[in-house]
């Protein structure tokens, strides 16, 4: 199971609060429901990690045995092992032999506790006359701070786009159509136009060969992975993902009904030894991968493995989705093309989107994919999408027509592969000893592995302290991993510098104190 997530590994000299575990309310925050769709072994998993991040189970705490936990929680103990097996591999837990399991981190949400506890599984409350179904997959890791330096995982910068022109493109379209807008019959014309001009942009950069008939496109990337999945995936149906993964992907596949498969990824990318494995011994059902430019890792999927999942999927029949989040920003000669451009065997569907390289609400997504299946996801989008902003389509047909949106790319990825250089500089220079990373040809972050380990919720709690932002959702950390995913695209040249002096100093502070 892939984690969502992040959780930091800490050493237990003593156990604090809660010295009997059999005294802790666990049925109070481990809510069952055998009505769910999500599996009896998720829901105990989203339970311990939900009363981890809101405190209820503090650092250090130990659990009860197996044995005990299944009478107080009335489930069979394999379900049991493996929901803590999930917890384990994911790092909120450590089991160690002959003393037990203890809590790894207390990390809170930044979400209020709810006032009341509903039905496992609904949202019956005082608040509402009736029931409703509650995801517990589908809570969001998202973080705002208003600090006034911020690392994310690697967004472009707002500030260099010409909002104005923007605008004055999106005005001028709204006057010249606004009567055949009016009049209702210009969206199937301006639908089809917008196709013609994507899938010449993705045939060009990309090195595609398709049709408008082989695209769709939708309001957003995260639409366009909903919409697919959609179609794809039945519930029990098996689902590959790498690890580390993209954790709002993730959340997506889950929320699908997919039973979800992990596998490692190394420095040639998903590692295929493995897919080959599951395989053996499992109908897979989907392999969902970034191929170009893997999250969170930034490694690309060698030549080999490309030849190898291309066979597999050939060979046991799985379907390839493959999210190419971060194409537009390569900094070399030769960008590495996606898997769809080999895909002989009609089995890959591509997307990605346009939402990393224009402002702010006037990107789109795209799914490409074989013409049938795309005719029947257009039926699903018909009913999620009734009506996409005909304007906005209008205007980002001109945008790619007249060259701008190239002209754009151009002009930023010099920018961009200035700031990658700079901060690698500064990493290099304030922490080399401490940590290690290999600067990027694509995509707007670098992927910094700690070579002798610290902790990360501790790290980010001393950088905000200076005015430095670190979201959960960049830092990972487990039994295995201790890396932070630090982008460079939102920052210029002197933000980076203030934010890599507060994360020395952050650090050395951390090692001062050990």
């Amino acid at each position: 199971m892939q984690k969502y997530y992040l959780a930091v590994p800490l050493k237990y000299a003593s156990f604090n609060k809660m010295d009997s575990p059999v005294q802790i309310p666990f049925k109070s925050f481990i809510r069952l429901n055998a009505d769910d769709a999500t599996a009896i072994y998720l829901q105990i998993v989203f339970g311990f990690i939900k009363a981890i991040q809101l405190g209820q189970l503090p650092e250090g705490t130990k659990l009860p045995g197996t044995r005990v936990l299944c009478k107080l929680l009335a489930v069979n103990r394999n379900t049991l092992i493996k929901a803590f097996g999930d917890l384990e591999s994911q790092g909120f837990i450590e089991i160690l032999p002959n003393k037990g399991t203890f809590i790894l981190s207390n990390q809170k949400q930044a979400l209020p506790k709810p006032e009341h506890s509903g039905t496992p599984g609904n949202g019956n409350t005082p608040e509402t006359g009736f029931i409703f179904t509650h995801s517990s997959i589908l809570e969001s890791p998202i973080e705002i701070s208003e600090l006034p330096l911020q690392f994310n995982d690697g967004w472009p910068d707002q500030r260099l786009i010409d909002h104005g022109a923007v605008a004055r493109l999106y005005v001028s379209k709204l006057k010249s159509h606004n009567r055949k807008l009016q009049m209702g019959y210009v969206e199937t014309e301006v639908q089809l136009a917008l196709k013609k001009q994507v899938s010449n942009y993705l045939n060009l950069t990309r090195g595609l060969r398709i049709s408008g008939l082989q695209l769709i496109h939708t309001s957003n990337h995260a639409t366009s992975l909903f919409l697919v999945m959609k179609l794809l995936i039945v519930p029990g149906d098996v689902v590959v993902v790498a690890s580390p993964g993209y954790y709002s992907a993730n959340m997506t596949i889950t929320d699908s009904g997919a039973d979800v498969i992990s596998i490692p990824v190394d420095e040639e990318g998903i590692d295929t030894t493995y897919l080959r494995k599951i395989c053996d011994n499992q109908k897979v059902r989907v392999v969902y991968l970034n191929s170009v430019y893997h999250y969170p890792t930034t490694v690309s999927l060698s030549a080999k493995r490309r030849i190898e999942i291309l066979e597999l999927s050939s060979l046991y029949g799985f379907v390839i989705v493959e999210d190419d989040y971060d194409f537009d920003f390569h900094f070399d000669n030769n960008p590495i093309l996606p898997l769809a451009t080999m895909d002989a065997g009609a089995r890959v569907i591509y997307i990605g989107s346009f939402d990393r390289s224009l402002p702010a609400g006037f990107g789109c997504g795209f799914v490409s994919g074989p013409a049938t299946f795309i005719s029947e996801l257009e039926k699903h989008q018909r009913l999620l999408e009734p009506k996409l902003d005909t304007i906005k389509m209008l205007a980002l047909i001109d945008w790619i027509k007249e060259g701008d949106v190239y002209r754009l790319l151009k002009k930023n990825k010099r920018l961009y592969r200035i700031r990658r250089d700079h901060l690698a500089a500064l990493l290099s220079d304030k922490l080399g000893k401490y940590i290690d990373f290999t600067v990027p040809s694509r995509g707007l972050a670098l992927w910094v592995q700690w070579v002798d380990g610290v902790n990360l919720i501790k790290l980010r709690n001393k950088c905000a302290e200076q005015g430095l932002f670190m979201p959960k959702t960049i830092l990972y950390q487990s039994r295995n991993i201790t890396a932070t995913r630090l982008g460079f695209g939102s920052m210029n040249a002197l933000e980076l510098a203030q934010a890599v002096d507060i994360l020395a100093r952050a650090f050395e502070d951390l090692q001062y104190q050990k």
